[in-house]
């Protein structure tokens, strides 16, 4: 059975990427905060069609809880082709006044969590990749425009995607040729609950819509392990292409 592991899928695009997955019937392994509100989504998935759904809930900043979802996904499913890592936070911030508390907490989700989830799911992606030559496996990394383009306020936020961004290029350089692959998509607003905090400046009209993200991630998914796609940056309509 095809299987993936989606973080942050309880609301906005992971949520989308995981729905998508579950229509295609794959298995799935889903993470969030709360487990009641992940139960409920648990059961939305497999009305859409998973036929099996785990619901690991936790803090991204616990490592314990990111080896435990991957530990509990490997005894269902056996391989991983899809790790999709798409939970963190954002707030914004000036480097003059940004709270140390928020920075540790803005490395530890963005940052230190992807690198414990692939650090532990690369076996289970290295088989899967073994068994399906042809499609590899793939890692889908959530970062952002602001990993790409420097912008005022958002200094900490894009310094984690950045280097979220630098570890799947590192992570293309290594597994690659063995059929793993990685691809990060850097997008500007999306229009959920997380860009919430700007609708006075950015409407939310102008943002881009979490299906544009589900399709490209879909489609990253799709290509064979030949193919390499380690970044897609997406701007939204109107704005300069080197902001958020």
């Amino acid at each position: 059975m095809n299987s993936a592991l989606v973080t942050g899928a309880s609301r906005g695009i992971g949520l989308g990427i995981a729905t998508r997955l579950a229509e295609q019937g794959r298995g799935l392994t889903i993470t969030s905060r709360t487990q009641s509100t992940l139960d409920a989504v648990a059961d939305q998935l497999r009305a859409a069609g998973s036929p099996h759904v785990l619901a690991v809930a936790g803090d991204m900043a616990d490592p314990e809880h990111l080896a435990a979802a991957v530990k509990a996904h490997g005894e269902q499913f056996g391989t991983m082709d899809a790790l999709v890592l798409n939970a963190g936070v954002g707030t914004a911030g000036t480097i003059a006044e940004y709270p140390m508390r928020r920075f540790e907490k803005s490395i530890a989700v963005n940052l230190r969590a992807p690198m414990v989830l692939m650090q532990e799911a690369l076996p289970l992606l290295r088989a899967a990749a073994a068994a399906n030559p042809g499609r590899g496996a793939k890692v889908i990394a959530l970062a952002s425009i602001a990993g790409v383009y420097a912008e005022a306020g958002l200094g900490v936020y894009g310094a984690t995607k950045a280097a979220l961004l630098s570890m799947i290029d590192a992570l293309n350089a290594e597994e690659s040729a063995g059929g793993v692959t990685g691809a990060a998509l850097a997008p500007a607003y999306v229009d959920t609950d997380m860009a919430a905090w700007t609708h006075d400046t950015v409407p939310p009209e102008t943002m881009i819509q979490v299906s544009d993200i589900v399709e490209l991630v879909d489609a990253l998914l799709r290509l064979s392990s030949r193919a390499v796609v380690p970044r897609l940056v997406v701007n939204r309509a109107g704005a300069s292409a080197f902001q958020a």
